[in-house]
């Protein structure tokens, strides 16, 4: 196996053009035909498509853009240089634990590759519920069928690492059934690191792809600048006010930066895209901007084996199960993902309750730990609503109750994790609670678990996927959005992230948002340009 040549470095010395706002002496002031504020999943799609097509396009960023030779696989250097807020970033009651990228390519830089296509019966749920009636498997094939060509996104052929291969044999034992996550990797070395950044460019994110191909053909990236203020004048967006930020992303500089355009497209994540669009004071007269922001509220399970596991090491996602997903009815008891994720020291340590002795036991044994998650399917229920984009001093800040009806989701899914992993031979179990403890049999555990006091900050809940704040409806009492991805009340403003999903989707989102940024992207480009969208391919 060989290192990928780096695109970003070879592109840096063919003279792209990429501004490091840090760096920046005086003020700027900029005019393209599309201003793209996140350089993520929706924003890398859309700046490739809409440059291909023949358009002047700029991309704000507000992280810094890094390669292949600054991910060194360690935790310390990749979660205050990649994550928002150092992979700190919480809910307000600091209840859950936000884990979304910052830096050129978002999130996509450094997830863990999991690509499913959007299920059905949540496109079923969104055409009955929102009147999306082009959002259906059919309509959305093609699109899919594009992204998943361009991103190299496959069956995975290597045999999953132990970690999640119990998962595998644990459900077997239990007739539960389980399924292969494909990847979007191209000659992956199978390292296991890929949530501190792909040191081989095997990842297919928008940092090696689709980012990559904008500059090319002639996109300017803005690093390190924050968008701070939208000028809103009437029904139209005049410019897009950014600050720039100091080398380290925390602090502006003074300087600041004027981007005037013909179109402002908004993809910075569904957190930051509503806290934006609040900064600027968005028409909003159904008071929806920031509301029905969902997170797949997740929980943890931890198992200690006889063998060596080695969670850390190999390709980090791999089997999945949707028994408990999809249940008789989705408007139902609270259905959820089982997934076994990757484990490293740091994220584990800050993630397992305890302290002293009792905690360093654990971390002693660490080579032998295997760790589920589930994904619970939130917004599909009235007592899960999602929750609520706001500010404070101008940063965004998301308030998300938790009912008891997610509560009573969250006690299913740890006992679920735990029966599996008692029937693939775990000498103990220990629930992410501060109260659980190691239970050493399933009927230990199971009355346990059932006895737990289910609370925020008693209960560990930890979130990935962030969805919803400008959710889709034609009906502009439903949604902030178009299907279109266009912003109603504004002629000139589009979005295309996660945040247009009108709940969360029950998978893994970026591939569901490459799909229908894909289309809306094409859709956009043909009504600026006047003709048919460019294609992308794969390199």
């Amino acid at each position: 196996m060989s290192v990928i040549e780096d695109p970003v470095q070879a592109g840096i010395a063919a003279g792209w053009r990429v501004t490091d706002c840090a760096r920046l002496e005086t003020d700027q002031v900029l005019e393209a035909d599309v201003v793209i504020v996140g350089s993520g999943a929706g924003g890398g799609v859309s700046a490739e498509i809409l440059t291909l097509s023949g358009l002047k396009v700029i991309i704000v960023e507000e992280g810094a853009l890094k390669s292949s030779r600054d991910f060194k696989m360690r935790e310390a250097d990749a979660y205050p240089s990649l994550y928002q807020e150092s992979a700190a970033r919480k809910t307000r009651d600091k209840g859950i634990t936000i884990l979304q990228g910052r830096a050129v390519g978002g999130s996509t830089t450094i997830n863990w590759t999991s690509s499913f296509r959007t299920p059905d019966i949540t496109l079923r749920y969104w055409n009955k519920q929102f009147g999306l009636k082009d959002y259906t498997t059919a309509s959305l094939a093609p699109w899919f069928g594009m992204m998943e060509e361009r991103l190299s996104i496959s069956d995975w052929p290597t045999p999953p690492n132990e970690n999640n291969d119990l998962l595998k044999r644990g459900a077997a034992k239990l007739n539960i059934p389980t399924g292969l996550i494909r990847r979007n990797v191209n000659g992956c070395w199978n390292l296991g690191y890929c949530g501190m950044g792909c040191p081989t460019n095997a990842k297919q994110s928008m940092l090696v792809t689709t980012i990559p191909s904008a500059l090319r053909n002639g996109a300017t990236l803005l690093t390190r600048a924050r968008a701070e203020k939208l000028v809103i004048q009437q029904d139209r967006v005049t410019q897009l006010e950014c600050v720039a930020l100091d080398v380290d992303g925390l602090r502006p500089t003074g300087r600041r930066l004027t981007l005037r355009a013909r179109h402002f497209v908004l993809a910075g994540g569904a957190i930051n895209t509503p806290a934006l669009l609040l900064r600027s004071a968005a028409p909003d007269p159904q008071g929806l901007l920031g509301k029905r922001t969902f997170l797949h509220p997740t929980v943890i399970s931890a198992a200690i084996f006889a063998q060596r596991v080695d969670g850390f090491a190999g390709a980090p996602q791999t089997v999945y199960s949707d028994h408990f997903l999809h249940t008789d009815r989705i408007d139902g008891a609270i259905g959820y993902k089982l997934e076994a994720p990757p484990i490293h020291p740091l994220l584990f340590s800050t993630t397992m309750p305890g302290f002293g002795a009792q905690h360093a036991s654990v971390m002693a044994q660490f080579p032998h730990v295997h760790a589920l998650l589930a994904l619970l399917r939130d917004g599909f229920h009235a007592d899960a609503p999602g929750g609520s984009v706001g500010l404070v001093h101008g940063a965004p800040v998301l308030d998300y109750p938790v009912s008891s009806f997610i509560w009573d989701g969250a006690r299913r899914a740890l006992l679920s994790m735990a029966e599996i992993q008692f029937a693939a031979g775990a000498i103990s179990v220990t629930p992410a609670h501060e109260r659980g403890a190691a239970y050493t049999s399933w009927t230990q555990a199971q009355a346990a678990i059932n006895a737990l006091p289910y609370k925020l900050l008693q209960t560990r809940m930890v979130s990935a996927h962030v969805m919803g704040g400008c959710g889709m409806s034609d009906d502009e009492r439903l949604g902030v959005t178009g299907s279109d991805g266009r912003y109603h009340g504004l002629a000139n403003l589009s979005v295309h992230d996660g945040s247009l999903f009108p709940t969360s989707i029950g998978a893994n989102p970026q591939l569901s948002i490459y799909a229908m940024v894909a289309r809306l992207a094409s859709g956009l480009a043909q009504q600026l340009n006047g003709r048919p969208a460019a294609r992308p391919t794969r390199a």
